[in-house]
This record gives structure tokens, sequence and C-alpha cells, in this order.
């Protein structure tokens, strides 16, 4: 009786793409699966420092996990820390928004479909949310190189204001908790935080 053939793993090699927002980085992270699974290189201080990632030497200080029910949103929120963000679980709709006010990209725009896999790398002063989109829970993992602290500097973009053409998956009521908090559905309008 001779063994049946086992194939061998499938590597995806760590890729680093820019995006329409200046210093905002679209991960892909070292990936090997084999029959049992997948081993993913969340985060490998070597690979990002070959790659030029600016963050490469700085400790991550925080590390959050969200679970958020399909059709949730989270953000837009832009503290004054960097973050590199990614799925572990799930898939989310990604969005991202300069309002930097010394930035080449000031005012741009930018969505990423978030698989396990792939992570965004956010400087600071960029708006960061999601949408949750998968059946059932999405988590999300946000890396802070700052601790998060009540009253920090930063800025929030409300994540329904039309001017940012942001076309979420889901259909969002902006009066269900479950899908938008007070607090975000109240945020000012781009054209607010920009000062026009």
């Amino acid at each position: 009786m001779t063994a049946a053939a086992v194939p061998g793993p499938q590597i995806v090699d760590f890729d680093v793409a820019t995006g329409a927002i200046d210093g905002l980085l679209v991960i892909t992270m070292k990936q090997v699966t084999e029959p049992r699974g997948t081993v993913r290189e969340f985060y490998r201080r070597s690979g990002y420092s070959a790659a030029g990632v600016g963050s490469a030497d700085r400790p991550w200080a925080q590390i959050n996990v969200t679970a958020t029910e399909q059709g949730g949103i989270r953000g837009l929120h832009g503290e004054a820390m960097t973050k590199l963000v990614a799925v572990v679980h799930g898939e989310a709709f990604g969005a991202y928004v300069d309002a930097r006010p010394d930035s080449p990209t000031r005012g741009a725009v930018e969505t990423v479909r978030l698989l396990p896999g792939r992570q965004v790398l956010v400087p600071q002063g960029v708006c960061n949310g999601f949408q949750a989109v998968a059946p059932g829970v999405t988590q999300y993992v946000y890396c802070f190189d700052q601790e998060w602290q009540p009253g920090m500097a930063g800025v929030a973009v409300n994540p329904l204001d039309p001017a940012l053409g942001i076309d979420w998956p889901i259909a969002v009521d902006r009066d269900d908790p479950a899908q938008l908090s007070a607090k975000d559905g109240a945020a000012p309008t781009l054209a607010e935080v920009l000062g026009g």
C-alpha cells in the first residue's frame, strides 16, 4: 500500500503596496498553508525593515481586538498614533480618510477589502474605520504605537458623510446602535474637519 502524495506547502510572500493616501500601506503577510491550515506572520521586524516600512523599529504599545457583528461600522478615527490593522477572522471593508492638515493627499479617501492575511499600516492622523461584512462576527486587530488615552489628540469623521463617497457594502441604519455608535454618527463631516 502506498501513501497518498502530500502536497507541498503553499507560500504567499510578504509584500507591501502603496495606495492613494501618503504613507498608507497595504501589506500582505507572509503565509504558509499546508494540510493542517495556515500560519501567517502577523509581524516580523526584519521583514518590515527590509521593506522600508517606517514603523518597523517602533514597539507596539497596545494591541486591541474587536468582535463586530455583520453590518457594524467602527470609525472613522484618526488619533495621533500609527496603527497596524488587520482581520484575523471574518472579512471587513476598510475605509481610510486623510485628515492631516499638511499632507499632500489631504482629503483623500481609500478603501481596502480586508481578509485574513492582509494588513493596513495607517499613519497617525489618517482616519481608520471598517464595516464587518462576513456573516457572524469579524475579529479586527489594532496595533498602536502609543497607548490610547481618553481625550488624546486626533480627529474623527462621520463615516456616513456622503462627500466621502464611501459605498459601504451593507446598508446602514444610522439609528441602529448595532450598526453605528451615536458618537460616530455625530462626528463632523470631512469638510468641517478640513475647515471648509
